[in-house]
């Protein structure tokens, strides 16, 4: 593991949440943004998520709760995998409750993975090829924006960057050697803890 322990990583990877989770605080702040009231809801959005770091932590988190949580969860889970395979064989895109919403809270919250940390607000990043990728955020975000030329937008490359040393460390050789990683959180609590 390249000399760094699971704990060790995970450790690293609550910090970068937490900085994650004030980056999204300050850009919302400043947006104006806030999800009061909202007729959307986000947990409802198609999301596939790509590090074996997250999908261990999840787990992490999973194997914390109270044995009975952890089963209703876990058929919610397979419920959602069910019913997104079916839609996206009919060529759609799911839309789903995740199966770890409660009431429309996270019954995971610490434990949630970056997409969900930073989904809504305009953001941006560079990939590794020096290509500017841009998210305009949310149907709310883009309402505060839509006339204005100058607003705050999240950079999210140093935190991918910091996610992917993460990755790496946690892996160390087998990195590179793994399949990819391409699936819901739902899919990640049915396939259980990733095998590395």
């Amino acid at each position: 593991m390249s000399g760094q322990t699971r704990a060790a990583v995970f450790r690293k990877l609550e910090a970068l949440y937490a900085r994650m989770d004030a980056g999204y605080a300050q850009t919302s702040s400043a947006l104006g943004l806030s999800c009061s009231d909202c007729p959307d809801n986000c947990c409802t959005s198609y999301f596939q998520h790509h590090t074996y770091v997250e999908w261990a932590y999840l787990w992490q988190g999973l194997r914390k709760l109270e044995e009975a949580r952890r089963e209703a969860f876990l058929e919610r889970a397979r419920d959602y995998v069910e019913s997104a395979g079916a839609q996206l064989a009919q060529g759609l895109r799911p839309r789903l409750m995740c199966p770890l919403n409660e009431e429309g809270l996270c019954g995971l919250y610490g434990h949630r993975l970056m997409i969900c940390r930073l989904h809504g607000v305009p953001n941006r990043m560079v990939r590794p090829d020096g290509q500017v990728v841009a998210f305009p955020g949310c149907f709310k975000a883009q309402e505060l924006v839509r006339d204005r030329d100058d607003f705050p937008v999240l950079d999210r490359t140093p935190l991918y960057r910091e996610l992917a040393a993460l990755e790496m460390a946690l892996l160390g050789r087998r990195a590179g050697r793994l399949p990819k990683v391409d699936h819901t959180l739902a899919q990640m609590m049915v396939l259980g803890p990733p095998a590395f």
